[in-house]
């Protein structure tokens, strides 16, 4: 499907719009075209694409609000989606926290979308894992990953004048890695907004690697560690800890920035100074969102700077009853379809910390003892309010002496909160894309593993 130019994205929106009889009404279209190609025992066995086009709508009388969503645009079906928005609108409860739709806004123009990317062909696709397959082959191993890249728009418009269109492209591939014998695993991630920057042959020796050093392992007793934790071992619990930096949650003393007896921690420095979490999405390497959930503009926001908590995510309708001047701070992920703030501070994207300069690998020459940590996964909550998590290391996990690795270890569970990992911090090295983050590689004392896993 080609994609929708914004003067064609948006004069669909003005028609709907025009069929509107509500007090206010919203509207967002979205669509584009993805493809895909899986693997496993080093054959491909599935490859896909979808094209889709989807149009979600808001109508409001006074503080009601109905939703509807569809994927026919001919005049009778637009209009029976807005009547049908209205009705559910009618027989909808008063939401006390309703606020109005904003009005125009202007939005920075981030450079998400690639060309090369937008124009991927099943050919280029297939030539990309065929790479990734050779390599497993030529090591004697077994692989299993995924590739997909995608082209997208979004366009949104409302009642009250607000318009907005932007484009963007992305492309992702991961690999799991196995010896013969399934004793050993590697694995590796990497993504971009540009297809050209993707080099599956790189990730998979990587993997290959790492699957044959943790081929045999040795228990080491579980304690607190130095470790080396990899971009993909770290983002997700930095990720669950900016996605808890919620004004409401902490203002009603149900979160790890929460002060007893009241208050929050905004303006205290909660961890080491060199932590500076913030995101851009102007960034050149981490391009992001227009818009965030609810039209409000994305800007460069500092969350953690010198370790000092410098900004909580608000929905609009906290920040005004908090008093604060402007429409609050969006969360960092965001943008898209139109919707409430529900689900909207789960899972994160486009979030940046800054590092250093230093490889991985200079990283691990730098620990005198300690643990090299590939990847952290089935990551749950334990306690919310002090942000401990516990979880599993997996697919590759090393012992490292006078800065070099000596054997792979036994898997471990962790418990630890990222909070305390920040606090904790010896050296960061030069941020990478992951998971749609960009995260330096990084070493931390006194990492809590609190018992020992036969995962592999």
């Amino acid at each position: 499907m080609a994609l929708f130019t914004e003067i064609e994205a948006q004069a669909l929106l003005q028609k709907v719009l025009s069929f509107s009889k509500a007090d206010e009404c919203e509207a967002s279209l979205v669509g584009g075209s993805s493809g895909n190609l899986r693997f496993a025992r080093n054959t491909v066995s599935t490859s896909g694409g979808a094209d889709t086009l989807t149009l979600d709508l808001q109508s409001t009388f006074g503080r009601r609000t109905g939703r509807a969503r569809i994927n026919e645009f001919d005049d009778a079906s637009l209009a029976k989606a807005v009547r049908q928005s209205e009705e559910l609108a009618r027989l909808a409860p008063e939401n006390p926290e309703h606020v109005s739709f904003l009005g125009p806004q202007s939005y920075v123009e981030p450079s998400a979308f690639v060309e090369a990317t937008a124009s991927t062909t099943p050919a280029q696709r297939a030539e990309a894992v065929a790479k990734s397959i050779a390599v497993c082959n030529q090591e004697g191993l077994t692989g299993a990953g995924y590739l997909d890249d995608n082209a997208s728009f979004v366009a949104v418009a409302n009642t009250r004048g607000l318009r907005g269109y932007q484009r963007s492209t992305g492309v992702g591939f991961s690999i799991t890695i196995r010896t013969k014998d399934a004793k050993g695993s590697g694995y590796g991630v990497s993504d971009f907004n540009d297809v050209r920057l993707l080099d599956t042959e790189s990730v998979t020796r990587t993997a290959a690697r790492k699957a044959k050093l943790s081929a045999e392992t040795r228990a080491i007793e579980p304690g607190k560690y130095t470790v080396i934790l990899e971009p993909a071992a770290s983002v997700d619990l930095i990720g669950h800890m900016v996605s808890a930096m919620n004004a409401r949650n902490t203002d009603e003393g149900r979160s790890f920035l929460s002060k007893p007896g009241g208050g929050s921690r905004l303006g205290e420095k909660i961890m080491d100074e060199r932590v500076h979490l913030y995101s851009d999405p102007l960034h050149p390497e981490l391009p992001g969102n227009k818009w965030s959930f609810d039209g409000r503009p994305q800007s460069r926001v500092d969350w953690i700077k010198d370790g000092v908590v410098s900004n909580l995510a608000s929905s609009r309708y906290w920040a005004r009853k908090q008093g604060q001047a402007g429409e609050g701070t969006p969360p960092v992920s965001g943008g898209g379809v139109i919707g409430s703030e529900i689900g909207a501070f789960e899972g994160i994207s486009g979030l940046i910390m800054a590092g250093g300069t230093a490889s991985l690998d200079e990283l691990i020459k730098s620990v005198e003892r300690g643990v090299l940590i590939t990847r952290l996964w089935y990551i749950r909550p334990v306690d919310p309010q002090t942000l401990l998590y516990t979880g599993l290391t997996r697919d590759g996990t090393f012992y490292v002496e006078n800065g070099e690795i000596k054997y792979a270890v036994k898997n471990f569970r962790f418990n630890e909160s990222p909070v305390i990992m920040l606090n904790n911090l010896e050296a960061l090295g030069r941020p990478q894309r992951a998971n749609a983050c960009l995260i330096p590689p990084m070493v931390v004392r006194d990492f809590t593993f609190s018992s020992l896993s036969d995962a592999v």
